[in-house]
C-alpha cells in the first residue's frame, strides 16, 4: 500500500463538472489499495474574485483580514470534494491547515512554514479515510490564520508529502507535464517525461509557472518524489526527482520565459563600500524578491545599478528606490516595465563549454538585444524587450535542438 499526496489546481476543480472528474480519480486511487490525502485550490477564479471583492469594498486592506479572506476559497473547494467522494461511497474528511498543523511564520500573504505537524491525517489516514486538505494557508506561530503566497497549494502539499513519508506527491494541472517551452509561445515544445531537482528548480526560479520554487525547494530537500499531470487526461506526466540526467540526454532541457517582471536602474550612485547594502537591504525588508543585478565599471567615481522585480512589487519597490536613492545622493531613477527574461536551463552545461557564446549569437543573428545577462551552473539568463520574447524563445527552442518537429495540439491552458 503506498500514501499517495496529490495536489489540484483551481483550474482542476473550476466547476461542479471538474470537482466530479477529480472526486472519480481519487475514489480510483483510493480503491485501487493506496492510502490518499488530496491538496485542493481554489475553484476557478475564485482567489481573483475575492481580491477584487476586497478591491471593491476597501482599499484598506490589512494583510490579517486578507488572509482571513482568501483562505476561505480553499475551504469551499475541501468540502465540495468531500461530498463528490461521499456520493462515490468514499469516506473522506476535510481539514484547514491550520487543523492538520501546518505551522508558519508570522508574514501574512507569503508566510513559510516551519513544521507540519500532520497529527490529525495520520489518524484519519489510519481509519482508512481520504484526506481533503485546504491548499495556500496555515496558522502562525501567533496563532493567525496565514497565506503562503503565490503557488502556495504546491507547497502545501509537498510539506505535506514530507511530513507524512509519502511515496510520491502528484501535482495536477492544467498542462500534462513540464515541456521544453511554454507550447503557448513555443509551438514546436515538447513533454519532458524526467527533470531533476536541480533543472527544476532552475526553471522555476527563471519564471516557469507549472511548479511554485518553494515547492521544489520543499521536494528536494525532503527527497519527495513530484509527478507533474494533467487532471484533464490522466495521461502520464513529467516526474521530477534526485535522478541525474544521463549522458545521452540533451545539453539543454528547456526554454523558459518571463514576462512578470521590472526593471530598475539606479543612476549615478557613489562607488563605495555599503552602497549596495543601503540600497538591497530595504528592499529584503519589505519583501521585495529582487532577481538579476547588474552593476556598470565605476566611471569617476559613481557607478549604475540595475535590477530586476517583480511587477507586483514595483509600487512598494519605486518607494523604497525612489528614498534610498536620495539618500545616497544619486543622479537619477529609472524604471523599465517592458522587458522579459529568457532563459536556457540544462544541467548539461556543466560539461559543455560554448552554451552561452552559442545563446548570444542565436540572438544576435535574430536581432534581438541583451540588456542583462546573469549565469548559474546550469542556467543562463537574459533580458530583452518584451515585444522580442517570442522571437527569441522560438530561435533558441530551435537553434539547441529541442523542436519537436510537430506543433503542439493538446487544448493549452488560459494565459493567467
Amino acid at each position: 500500500m503506498a500514501l499517495i499526496v496529490q495536489k489540484y489546481g483551481g483550474t482542476s476543480v473550476a466547476d461542479p463538472d471538474r470537482m466530479r472528474a477529480v472526486a472519480d480519480h481519487v475514489a480510483f486511487t483510493k480503491r485501487h489499495g493506496d492510502q490518499v490525502v488530496v491538496v485542493v485550490s481554489a475553484m476557478g477564479k475564485s482567489t481573483d474574485n475575492l481580491i477584487k471583492l476586497a478591491n471593491e469594498v476597501s482599499s484598506v486592506q490589512p494583510g490579517r483580514e486578507m488572509d482571513m479572506l482568501l483562505t476561505t476559497g480553499e475551504r469551499v473547494s475541501m468540502s465540495l470534494l468531500c461530498m463528490a467522494l461521499a456520493d462515490r461511497g468514499i469516506d473522506a474528511m476535510s481539514f484547514t491547515g491550520s487543523q492538520v498543523g501546518i505551522i508558519t511564520d508570522t508574514a501574512h500573504g507569503k508566510a513559510k512554514i516551519l513544521e507540519v505537524r500532520g497529527d490529525r491525517l495520520r489518524e484519519a489516514l489510519a481509519e482508512d479515510r481520504v484526506c481533503v486538505v485546504a491548499g495556500f494557508q496555515g496558522v502562525s506561530t501567533a496563532k493567525e490564520i496565514t497565506t503562503l503566497g503565490r503557488g502556495g497549494s504546491d507547497t502545501t502539499a509537498v510539506a505535506i508529502a514530507a511530513a507524512l513519508g509519502a511515496d510520491a506527491c502528484e501535482i495536477y494541472t492544467d498542462v500534462t507535464g513540464v515541456f521544453s517551452a511554454d507550447p503557448r509561445i513555443v509551438p514546436q515544445a515538447h513533454k519532458l517525461s524526467h527533470v531533476n531537482f536541480d533543472e527544476m528548480l532552475e526553471m522555476a526560479g527563471a519564471g516557469s509557472k507549472v511548479l511554485a520554487l518553494r515547492s521544489v525547494e520543499f521536494a528536494r530537500n525532503h527527497h519527495v518524489p513530484l509527478h507533474v499531470r494533467s487532471s484533464f487526461t490522466w495521461e502520464p506526466g513529467t516526474w521530477v526527482t534526485s535522478e541525474e540526467p544521463s549522458m545521452e540526454d540533451p545539453i539543454i532541457s528547456g526554454v523558459v520565459t518571463d514576462s512578470s517582471e521590472a526593471k530598475v536602474t539606479v543612476l549615478g550612485v557613489p562607488d563605495r563600500p555599503g552602497i549596495s547594502a543601503a540600497l538591497f537591504e530595504p528592499l529584503a525588508a519589505a519583501n521585495v524578491n529582487v532577481d538579476m543585478i547588474v552593476q556598470n565599471t565605476s566611471t569617476e567615481g559613481r557607478t549604475d545599478i540595475s535590477f530586476t522585480v517583480p511587477l507586483a512589487d514595483m509600487k512598494v519597490a519605486e518607494g523604497i528606490v525612489a528614498e534610498v536613492a536620495q539618500q545616497m545622493e544619486a543622479a537619477g531613477v529609472t524604471h523599465d516595465n517592458d522587458i522579459a527574461k529568457v532563459s536556457l536551463v540544462g544541467a548539461g552545461m556543466k560539461t559543455s563549454p560554448g552554451v552561452a557564446a552559442s545563446m548570444f549569437r542565436t540572438l544576435a543573428e535574430n536581432d534581438v538585444n541583451i540588456q542583462m545577462i546573469s549565469t548559474s551552473t546550469i542556467r543562463i539568463s537574459v533580458v530583452i524587450a518584451s515585444s522580442d520574447l517570442e522571437k527569441a524563445a522560438r530561435c533558441l527552442h530551435t537553434a539547441f535542438g529541442l523542436d519537436s518537429g510537430q506543433a503542439y495540439s493538446a487544448p493549452l491552458p488560459e494565459r493567467k
